[in-house]
């Protein structure tokens, strides 16, 4: 097990230890205690990170290594409080770091930093975990599958949660889709800049000003149109919920309503959505070292064609009396974002996924997601296909509204099903969704699991996708 340099201090009443070259004893975790109380402990890594972790009062053996999604540099060993509660009462210990680095989007250090954390962890509890499991959200849904094809084998199994597994680069291109279009057809005498910002006040200031025109533009049924025209680009789904810690809201609109299926793409867009999107761009730049999005070449034509909204975009055309073909040819014809070579080459280094998998991942998403669409399942599974590991790889769809908005009971639950794969060596139907819901709600947490038979469109915009030549 790889050793990494840290400083190690304890809280709630636990013993103080300080990191050293000690080795961790291995041992039957079922018969030999940790070194340590059950408690809360934190420590310092080399690399500046911080990290927080839990030992249970009963500790079943595991170490789960969470890792958090875009946001604070704070260190996170679990989702939400439910969940860590869930998971220490279930005996499995905890651990996660803060991540490091001079930007949010830290996937240059955050593979280092999760397994530095891990390995201090380790020395604490002073026994060597039966299993450690990586189990990532969001962002940290792409540090974990990063982790599944690490070589160093310092995981057992992995679990994603709405995770950004289609990459940075793939992120980065279909949402410079979406806002060019809303920029390029509803603020066309507006310079509002949509790559390459100089900081975030100017990113900022971009989503604002995107936003506004966004909201002026929903009073009209031209601008209605072409504001679903943007979301299919965004792959933006067409149930959104606008309350992600209350109630979950009445379900998605019907098929063929493509007008308040319209409405929800808005309200994603300006509650949420484009601030993320802008706000994001500018913090990967800045590690990536400049823009790695392009769309000179791009045919907005076969990308409308290859979505999964086609039908609403080109109903609502006809309802508002634009000419559909007009707007494609527009875009077509104006595109000239370039990517920079150099920030290509730092992302598909640091945020892109080959498919190659050591161990076994389970992953699960929202079907309908407005931050990470649940596309990103799709063109991830096909590179695990393409790698010829998709023996190691299963897929559980929660029918529900919202980024990362699943139930603890559902979390638990996949983490359950991912483990007894490791323990048997097959997948023996752990991850279907009967079986994942009769497991979550056998916790008996107060809720009813939404586990639901899924299939996810393909991804709009993405690289090797229609309309989008390779660079």
């Amino acid at each position: 097990m790889r050793r990494w340099g840290s400083r190690l201090t304890a809280v709630a009443g636990a013993v103080v230890l300080i990191g050293g070259g000690s080795s961790v004893a291995v041992a039957d975790p079922a018969t030999v205690e940790p070194a340590v109380p059950p408690g809360e402990y934190r420590g310092d890594l080399a690399s500046g990170a911080d990290w927080l972790a839990h030992v249970p009062a009963r500790w079943n053996g595991t170490v789960v290594v969470f890792a958090h999604g875009f946001g604070a540099m704070t260190a996170q060993d679990a989702p939400d409080e439910p969940t860590r509660a869930e998971l220490l009462e279930q005996g499995y210990a905890l651990v996660g770091s803060s991540y490091s680095g001079p930007s949010l989007w830290a996937l240059a250090t955050a593979v280092d930093d999760q397994f530095a954390a891990l390995a201090a962890f380790e020395e604490l509890l002073g026994v060597e975990p039966e299993r450690t499991i990586g189990f990532g959200r969001s962002m940290g849904g792409l540090v974990s599958a990063l982790q599944a094809q690490d070589p160093r084998g310092e995981l057992d199994g992995v679990l994603t949660t709405c995770g950004l597994v289609a990459g940075a680069l793939n992120l980065n291109n279909y949402q410079l889709d979406g806002v060019y279009t809303l920029a390029h057809l509803l603020a066309p005498g507006q310079p509002i800049p949509l790559v390459r910002y100089e900081s975030p006040e100017q990113a900022a200031q971009a989503a604002a000003d995107l936003i506004a025109a966004v909201t002026a533009a929903q009073d009209t049924a031209e601008g209605r149109a072409r504001i679903a025209l943007a979301s299919a680009f965004l792959n933006m789904a067409t149930w959104y919920v606008d309350d992600p810690e209350g109630d979950p809201g009445e379900g998605p609109a019907a098929p063929d309503d493509y007008a308040a299926q319209q409405v929800e793409q808005f309200e994603a867009l300006v509650d949420r959505g484009l601030e993320r999107y802008v706000t994001g761009r500018q913090q990967i730049e800045l590690v990536a070292g400049g823009n790695s999005a392009y769309n000179a070449g791009v045919d907005y034509r076969e990308l409308l064609d290859s979505s999964v909204h086609a039908e609403q975009v080109r109903a609502l055309y006809r309802e508002a009396g634009l000419d559909l073909d007009a707007d494609l040819a527009t875009l077509t014809r104006d595109a000239d974002i370039e990517a920079d070579p150099d920030a290509v080459a730092e992302l598909t280094r640091t945020s892109m996924v080959t498919g190659d998998l050591e161990v076994p991942q389970l992953a699960i998403h929202t079907t309908a997601d407005e931050l990470v669409p649940v596309e990103h399942e799709d063109w991830y599974a096909e590179q695990v296909d393409r790698a010829g590991d998709d023996r190691l790889l299963r897929q559980a769809y929660v029918e529900g509204a919202g980024h990362c908005r699943f139930q603890p009971a559902e979390q638990v639950a996949a983490l359950q099903a991912l483990e007894r794969r490791i323990e048997a060596g097959r997948w023996a139907g752990a991850a279907r969704p009967d079986r994942l819901n009769a497991a979550a709600d056998a916790l008996e947490l107060g809720t009813t699991a939404r586990f639901v038979e899924y299939d996810p469109p393909r991804l709009v915009g993405g690289l090797g996708e229609p309309g989008r030549r390779a660079r």
